[in-house]
């Protein structure tokens, strides 16, 4: 891994990766009056067919050291992660803002899937792993996701990039 300090002009040290990833670990709840100025939201960054971005919230999880989240593959994400796998992915934590830049890849693993499905349950929402045994079905999910049957990604992080909002600040990057 490759750490760049983007805030050494300010005299401030580098952000440690393994702060970052602990501090994931615990998790960020999505459910309103939970975080942020009143909850976390992860927002999905996909390639539209012309290159622009196509910006939306997602329920993502981390897992295992990485981003995971679901999504219909008909939805406007699921297209544009058919045809280009790019992806960024960012959140806002009561100690850092976050950014991971990587592809996502669709899980066809029935236990990762139900691994998945495990833990947005632990989190709220009532999903379960559907009769094909890789993708979730539940009686509701957001309206950008599309109808069930839903995919499950996991983001191979490329970049990811960390501003400090506490005391003493700092910006790192990191390439892995």
């Amino acid at each position: 891994m490759d750490t760049r300090n983007l805030a050494d002009l300010y005299g401030l040290p580098a952000l440690a990766w393994a702060t970052v990833a602990a501090r994931l670990e615990t998790g960020f709840s999505q459910a309103p009056g939970t975080g942020g100025p009143d909850r976390h939201t992860c927002w999905l960054t996909t390639l539209d067919a012309d290159g622009g971005p196509h910006v939306t919230g997602v329920g993502a999880l981390w897992v295992d050291g990485a981003f995971w989240f679901e999504t219909g593959e008909r939805s406007r994400k699921g297209r544009n992660l058919a045809r280009d796998p790019r992806c960024a992915l960012s959140l806002a934590t009561s100690g850092f803002d976050l950014v991971v830049e990587g592809t996502a890849a669709k899980v066809t693993d029935p236990a990762t899937v139900a691994t998945l499905a495990g833990a947005w349950a632990g989190e709220g929402w009532p999903c379960r792993v559907d009769e094909s045994g890789i993708a979730l079905t539940a009686e509701y999910s957001a309206p950008s996701a599309g109808p069930p049957p839903w995919s499950v990604y996991r983001i191979a992080a490329r970049t990811a990039t960390a501003l400090s909002t506490v005391e003493p600040g700092g910006a790192t990057r990191w390439t892995f």
